[in-house]
């Protein structure tokens, strides 16, 4: 029961970051006598998500010839959960623990120095990877994320912990579940149905529950509260790509303050460039896999040098 892989190989392998909290990350299999083609790609999801999103998007760049790894960050999917860590510092040395990893045991020559992308609060988080790290990567790409500025949205912390609180979907039947997001999404590859069925536990009895506790959510959302992606901007030094999503239905004030964020990091960034996916969804590496793996491709020898 739960969500079966997508036809390709991965190696799931379990990496040590801080305190020794161990990450899920699965190193995809390039095709057999294939010569990777440089850089790599480090895939990293948004908040309440995992690595299985990035299913179809990860076989795309594979069959490229890049080098390409996902993970579970920390309280995510098949990764650790501790009590703490949900902070910037903390999880951008996870991913930096990872990425020595892939770029040490497994090969430079493979990953050399590699593309990361992060979608959502992953886009905020690689963000702060890349001021903080900038000699681990080659660029990175922010999907849907990377401008998210929490503090003009909201009046106060209780307001925003409320307003961005989880749905409540713990006791749903899988199977029950797992009709519902066929329904609403009907335009999906089943790789990214599956994908986000994976954000959840399948108990003995049948029942689901999120990976990421409530707690350990709002951990995560106070940091982004706390840090917002504007102060990163003059600190970023390698090419940023940014890739934010036109979502019918969205609210016009979300919508309208996403292009300002976006327009302002095109002007504060040093080296950045942007594609729109319009129209499309937040889980936009989900439903159109082929097209943003095409997109992070074509911003190499570009962008990402």
């Amino acid at each position: 029961m739960g969500p079966e892989p997508v036809d390709i190989e991965y190696e799931t392998r379990r990496i040590a970051g801080p305190g020794g909290v161990e990450l899920a990350v699965d190193v995809w299999a390039l095709p057999r006598r294939a010569v990777p083609e440089r850089p790599g790609f480090v895939l990293i999801h948004g908040l309440a998500s995992n690595a299985r999103l990035y299913d179809g998007v990860a076989a795309r760049l594979v069959d490229a010839h890049h080098a390409t790894a996902t993970l579970d960050l920390r309280g995510h999917g098949r990764s650790d959960k501790p009590d703490d860590g949900y902070d910037y510092d903390t999880m951008c040395a996870d991913v930096a623990a990872v990425l020595d990893i892939l770029t040490g045991d497994l090969g430079q020559e493979a990953f050399g120095r590699p593309v990361v992308v992060g979608q959502s609060f992953g886009g905020n988080l690689v963000l702060e990877l890349a001021a903080r790290y900038p000699d681990r990567v080659s660029g990175v790409a922010c999907i849907d994320g990377g401008t998210i500025d929490l503090g003009p949205r909201f009046s106060s912390w209780e307001e925003l912990s409320e307003a961005l609180a989880p749905p409540k979907i713990e006791g749903a039947r899988y199977e029950e579940l797992e009709s519902r997001f066929f329904e609403w999404h009907p335009d999906w590859p089943e790789a990214g149905i599956r994908g986000s069925l994976a954000n959840f536990e399948v108990r003995p009895d049948g029942t689901v529950a999120p990976w990421l506790t409530l707690d350990h959510h709002l951990k995560i959302l106070r940091s982004m509260w706390e840090s917002p992606a504007t102060a990163l901007y003059p600190k970023v030094k390698v090419p940023v790509l940014l890739l934010p999503v036109d979502s019918p239905g969205a609210p016009a004030a979300w919508s309208e303050a996403k292009r300002e964020g976006t327009d302002q990091a095109l002007v504060a960034l040093e080296q950045a460039q942007v594609h729109w996916f319009s129209p499309a969804e937040h889980d936009v590496h989900a439903q159109h896999p082929d097209q943003v793996a095409e997109v992070l491709l074509g911003a190499l020898g570009n962008l990402f040098t």
